[in-house]
């Protein structure tokens, strides 16, 4: 009798500790969510194009919103701050959109594109296929893949378009923060 409840306690113990383990998203997820608050410069290292906005100014990144399932990470390219990446996490898989706003905050045409995690990813990398959504809003949408990567000194952020060469990648040194700038278009201060 006294074998059987040891054995009931270590396995109830068991369960526990394996419920409580991570997924690769979340840890992934939280991975990102330890620079909340923090924003980050970086540069062109894939795809950059002499004269294209990317060379123009200052590339820098802000881990502005933190919430359980969801981080808003708005990307400013010189004084364009049009951009936001949001990243939620839901059923251990993260869905990536961009969010991309007028000066007055009104929504751009082209918007909220992105899509979901095809399988567990890993904690120091995801990648998001296009989604339908992307597919009817932007003819080549279809063949975008994009790849988000993140360890102890660099976040990289990357777009791949199936079929073509094209590869765009910026990555942002995370051992250097930088002073936060301002709200990104669309968001009150």
């Amino acid at each position: 009798m006294k074998t059987l409840f040891i054995t009931i306690i270590f396995l109830a113990a068991s369960a526990v500790a394996f419920g409580q383990e991570k997924s690769e998203a979340q840890k992934f997820f939280d991975n990102i969510k330890q620079h909340c608050g923090k924003a980050y410069e970086g540069k062109v290292t894939e795809g950059g194009r002499p004269g294209d906005a990317f060379s123009n100014g200052a590339l820098v990144m802000h881990v502005r919103s933190c919430e359980d399932n969801r981080i808003r990470i708005p990307f400013f390219v010189g004084d364009d701050r049009s951009r936001t990446w949001v990243l939620t996490l839901e059923n251990d898989r993260i869905l990536l959109k961009h969010d991309h706003r007028h000066e007055d905050g009104s929504e751009d045409d082209l918007t909220q594109y992105g899509g979901w995690t095809a399988n567990k990813g890993h904690e120091n990398s995801q990648m998001f296929p296009a989604d339908a959504f992307t597919c009817d809003l932007i003819d080549y949408g279809c063949n975008n893949v994009w790849f988000i990567t993140i360890n102890e000194t660099e976040y990289t952020y990357n777009l791949r378009r199936i079929g073509t060469d094209r590869l765009f990648s910026v990555s942002f040194d995370l051992t250097k923060p930088i002073e936060v700038p301002p709200a990104p278009w669309g968001w009150e201060d």
